[in-house]
């Protein structure tokens, strides 16, 4: 699932370079509306959402969470791979889980334990490859 994952993100990333002469508006607009097309019958058959009644609260978080967060998250990323390109952009993907564990750790009291220790020092080692891969000179 992992590399199906990894396919399919650097997929959309070499989809994103082909149509990169129209706006990065569009672009984000485009793939939100796509995604809520998909995804809303796929959710509608897994997790009945008939069958519960949100708060106003909860109903609040998820529509900010998808227009605003998303929305930048995405508009950001274009961004990023239009003027940086494709290598630079998955280098960005490191850094979630290394911000995820500092920020769990402050915010949520999280433990770091042995193996979030082990997981952090993979993905360090695996940007350090990457980047010294990327620093070299194709003759």
């Amino acid at each position: 699932m992992i590399l199906l994952g990894s396919t399919c993100y650097v997929i959309g990333g070499v989809l994103t370079l082909k149509i990169s002469d129209k706006k990065n508006e569009n672009v984000t607009g485009s793939i939100l509306i796509w995604a809520i097309i998909i995804l809303i019958p796929l959710v509608s058959f897994i997790e009945k959402p008939w069958e519960t009644t949100p708060s106003i609260e909860s109903s609040i978080s998820v529509v900010y969470l998808g227009l605003v967060s998303t929305g930048l998250a995405w508009l950001l990323r274009f961004r990023i791979l239009k003027n940086n390109g494709l290598i630079f952009q998955s280098q960005v993907s490191y850094l979630i889980p290394i911000f995820g564990i500092i920020l769990s750790y402050i915010f949520l009291d999280e433990l770091i334990t042995d193996k979030v220790l082990t997981s952090l020092l993979a993905v360090l080692v695996g940007l350090y490859f990457v980047k010294k891969a990327g620093n070299k000179k194709i003759t």
